[in-house]
């Protein structure tokens, strides 16, 4: 079990940031989620600075829900995770959950430098790396 970083496992939603911004989709309204999304998403992408780690996990839980409705996704069924379904999300988050993990993968990640100095985090690399490729495909 990993302690650190209020996290239990390495999986998208097994940390306390991910799952607040699941609580955080869940009181939304329906049609503001997409945009909850987005939002995460294009904040990681833009950020000129060293990526905070708290952005970094909403970018990660942003690509797993967006992953979860792809051929090849899996779904997203940890008690972590929202507990409302999330509508169809549109074909344009693909590209930019995709950006957002290279940009959490990348050296100004302050969530890949803790994961890095874990023995779990080729662990989680591959996690992300994953999730990715369920993106681009």
């Amino acid at each position: 079990m990993i302690t650190a970083m209020g996290t239990w496992d390495v999986g998208h939603f097994d940390n306390d940031t991910a799952a607040d911004f699941s609580g955080k989709l869940d009181d939304a309204a329906k049609a503001e989620r997409e945009a909850i999304i987005r939002t995460a998403l294009t904040s990681t992408i833009e950020s000129d600075e060293f990526l905070d780690s708290y952005e970094a996990c909403q970018a990660v839980a942003s690509a797993a829900l967006i992953a979860a409705q792809l051929p090849g996704g899996t779904p997203v069924t940890t008690a972590y995770g929202p507990d409302e379904l999330l509508p169809p999300l549109p074909e344009d988050l693909r590209a930019l959950a995709a950006q957002a993990l290279d940009r959490v993968l990348g050296m100004e990640s302050e969530l890949a430098e803790l994961w890095d100095e874990t023995e779990y985090g080729p662990q989680w690399r591959q996690s992300i790396a994953d999730l990715k490729a369920v993106l681009l495909a």
